[in-house]
């Protein structure tokens, strides 16, 4: 087993305030995919406010900008949410309330069980993805890499069939 867990940060800009018409049906959902992904295996803990808002938190100078981190005890387990789970079906509606965005809005990076990541540092991964493409840093699930104590011997990840919205 693993001494790290899988941390995941994904931004995004909404086309409207939360509590705009075009917003309403994303917002009814938060309550049941947030509910969802803390009663899924491997969850380990996710970005809120004290009462449980992951929206209202920002980070960057756009109002706009909404963050979502979280961290998971592998990537099969925050596959397993993400892309077989009730979440899949808000992703795939994700246009209706988020611009498109042409740099890479998701990255995933591998952190010590016990450490809960920063904003700050969660950006600082983003950034270093943008930068320098896929690296065991920085990652995806389409390029993801094994925890560091999976030994020099462990292939990159392929999961890339298993998720065809990655």
């Amino acid at each position: 087993m693993s001494s790290y867990h899988l941390a995941q940060l994904n931004i995004g800009v909404i086309k409207g305030p939360m509590d705009s018409p075009v917003m309403a049906d994303f917002k009814a959902s938060l309550d049941r995919i947030n509910a969802l992904a803390e009663q899924s295996p491997g969850f380990v803990w996710r970005l809120q406010t004290e009462e449980g808002d992951a929206t209202a938190i920002r980070h960057f100078d756009d109002e706009n900008m909404l963050v979502n981190m979280s961290v998971w005890e592998s990537l099969e387990t925050l596959t397993q949410y993400v892309y077989r789970s009730a979440h899949v079906e808000v992703m795939r509606r994700r246009r209706e309330w988020f611009e498109r965005m042409d740099q890479p809005f998701l990255v995933l990076w591998w952190v010590q069980s016990g450490h809960v990541p920063t904003v700050a540092e969660a950006v600082e991964r983003l950034q270093r993805l943008r930068d320098d493409g896929p690296t065991p840093q920085a990652f995806t699930f389409k390029s993801a890499f094994p925890p560091p104590d999976a030994g020099s011997e462990a292939e990159p990840y392929k999961l890339a069939d298993e998720c065809p919205a990655a």
